[in-house]
Parts: C-alpha cells; structure tokens; sequence
C-alpha cells in the first residue's frame, strides 16, 4: 500500500492539498480537507480547474483560450505523484476529519483512494469523505462503502461535451439509487431548467437530491444568476448551492 501512488493536480511544487471550508453543495461551509485529483474524461468550456486537463496537444477548447495571455498546460508540471502513506503524513498533520476529493474526475483512480480510505479509517474511524464526480464511472463495491457522500454533478450542453460523453446512463441510474448521493447542476442560463427537469425525470431523481448552482468564477457572473435560479429552486423545491468559496476567496488555487 506504501508503494500506491495518486496523481495529484500540483500546485507551485506541492500537491494540491489544503484545508479551507466547503464552498458548495450540501456542506457548504463546513470546514474540510480538500484534495485535488489531476486527469479528467470531459472537457467543460467554463472548467475552474482546467489545469487538470487542457494539455498541450488537447484538442478541446476551453473559454479561456479566447484570452491572449492563455496557453495550454504542460502536463509533466501540473501532475505530481504522491505516495499513499505521503498524503496520510499530510493529513496527520491538519486537525480535520472531513475530506473532500475532488478533481479532475477522481474516481479515473478508484483503486488508488481505496488504499488511502481504508488507512485513514483505520486511524480515525471518524473519517468523513465526499468526492465530487461528474457521474460517468459506477464505483466498485469497496470503494463504494468507503465513500460517505457523492457529489454527482452532471454535465449539461453548456459545459460542451457531446452528451454520448457527459451521460453514462448505467452510472447515473446507480447514483440516483443510493441514499449518499445528490446532483448539483452548473446553471448558467434560466432556459437550461428544461434540460435538468428532463433529466430527473429520466433517471427518477427527487426533488430533495437535486441542487441548482451558478456558473461563474466572480461575485459579479454569480450575483447576476442568484435571483432567478433562487426563485427556480423555490418553485420545484431544489436546494440553492452558491460558490462561498469564489465570494469569499475570490477564483483562486488553493483555498
């Protein structure tokens, strides 16, 4: 288990690890350990971690590609490998219990955060962990009962994927059956409820798994959509998940 290793998304020289609070979803503003997974299977135009992802020589375009000063991502400088054991040590050391793995697409390494899981449990069995996914991959049997709570957030047309990619119907129908799992979708225009309501209806969602969440990575993009997707959330008894984070914070790594 020593010699498992993660790819982790790096950060100046060091893996993407830090405590802050829960910026979204249903624990928003409880204080968590985040780790960043790098690799990622979709490529959303808005991605606010592009860096996981849009190396030199992908194809796929991102929104920043539109700015002067963007390039694509070296991949050997964004990925930094970390054994098990090295992120056990790193975590020891933050007094917290809550983890959030989030990425990139986490669980494109399933069998690597198992290891990490069961010996993290081991040492406190007060260990909570939420992994935010874009629901594409059924999770194994072990890793499912290692998980506390899935973030399932599936991609819709605004994120530009092709939606052969972005809807893995065996995948979705899993996570609409367990009891750990809610659906955050990224809204960015009022006529995109169409979209969501056809597909809670496909895969039998209720209405108290679902979240609604503003796109944007400034206070100004989030407050022009807070209004009306509050009012969207009332009307079919969605849950409201801002981005505390980004108002707090502001669009920054490592926070």
């Amino acid at each position: 288990m020593k010699r498992t290793k993660l790819k982790l998304s790096k950060i100046g020289d060091e893996p993407e690890i830090f405590s802050s609070i829960q910026g979204e979803g249903l624990n928003t503003g409880k204080p968590s350990i985040f780790i960043r997974l790098s690799l990622c299977n979709l490529h959303c135009v808005w991605c606010d971690t592009d860096y996981t992802w849009n190396w030199e020589g992908v194809k796929h375009i991102h929104n920043n590609e539109l700015r002067d000063s963007y390039k694509k991502y070296i991949k050997r400088e964004q990925i930094i490998k970390m054994s098990v054991s090295s992120i056990v040590n790193t975590l020891a050391d933050i007094n917290c219990r809550s983890v959030v793995i989030t990425g990139g697409e986490p669980m494109i390494q399933q069998k690597q955060l198992i290891n990490l899981m069961k010996i993290l449990k081991n040492i406190d069995n007060k260990y909570f962990f939420e992994i935010e996914t874009n629901g594409t991959f059924i999770p194994t049997l072990e890793f499912d009962q290692l998980i506390n709570q899935y973030n399932v957030s599936p991609k819709l047309n605004n994120s530009g994927n092709n939606k052969r990619l972005r809807e893995k119907s065996n995948a979705i129908k899993y996570f609409s059956s367990s009891k750990k799992s809610n659906f955050k979708f990224v809204v960015k225009y009022r006529e995109e409820l169409s979209e969501i309501l056809s597909f809670i209806k496909r895969y039998n969602i209720t209405s108290s798994k679902v979240l609604l969440m503003p796109e944007g990575r400034t206070k100004k993009e989030l407050d022009l959509k807070t209004i009306w997707l509050v009012e969207l959330c009332k009307q079919y008894n969605f849950t409201y998940s801002d981005r505390l984070h980004i108002r707090i914070f502001g669009d920054k790594r490592g926070v």
